[in-house]
């Protein structure tokens, strides 16, 4: 367990983070990764260690976006979390949210952030593109088919969501259907309320 609130982790977040649609997409995360922490029926300590992990796993991208080790994103931010005293399995989740570390995501919390992560950026995009911009009519269904349109938000990799879906042994479906009611209950601060 961590002794670090939510309060740190997001002040940590703010010194390091500045762009608004990176500092939503850690909300979103964040929100996501709660629910799925209260869906596994963890423990307070567990939800609010699950819900930091997910809030701080961007922090560094915007001041060391070149994912070269170990100067870029998520090591300069493994490095910096080391020193504050994070716990190894939030550094750990972190770190094996980006494929290209090659760190095992062995923890369940580690599997969880890989998957909500990109699956984060495409529900955000498909919100965005309806005529009301509200989570709380997007279906997984009108998701799934801006899944499959190659052109729409390139930058959401589509693979990852799938492995992220298949790592956790849930129906991607039931994936984006769970990450879409984690979002939600944060969509008047994302500006997802339509």
């Amino acid at each position: 367990m961590t002794n670090k609130t939510r309060d740190e982790a997001l002040a940590l977040l703010h010194e390091y983070t500045h762009s608004e649609s990176l500092l939503k997409h850690a909300y979103s995360v964040e929100s996501a990764m709660r629910w799925y922490a209260r869906k596994a029926q963890l423990r307070d300590e567990e939800i609010e260690l699950w819900g930091i992990t997910g809030l701080l796993h961007d922090f560094d991208y915007e001041r060391y976006p070149e994912p070269t080790a170990p100067d870029g994103h998520p090591y300069k931010g493994n490095q910096i979390l080391a020193d504050l005293g994070y716990p190894d399995d939030v550094r750990e989740a972190i770190m094996g949210h980006a494929l290209y570390t090659d760190t095992p995501r062995t923890s369940e919390m580690a599997k969880t952030l890989f998957a909500v992560d990109e699956l984060c950026g495409l529900v955000t995009a498909a919100t965005l593109v309806r005529p009301d911009k509200s989570l709380h009519t997007l279906t997984a269904k009108s998701v799934k088919k801006k899944m499959k349109d190659k052109a729409f938000a390139k930058g959401c990799n589509r693979e990852d969501i799938r492995i992220g879906a298949e790592e956790l042994g849930v129906d991607l479906g039931e994936h984006i259907d769970n990450v879409i009611a984690g979002m939600r209950e944060i969509a008047d601060e994302l500006g997802l309320a339509g």
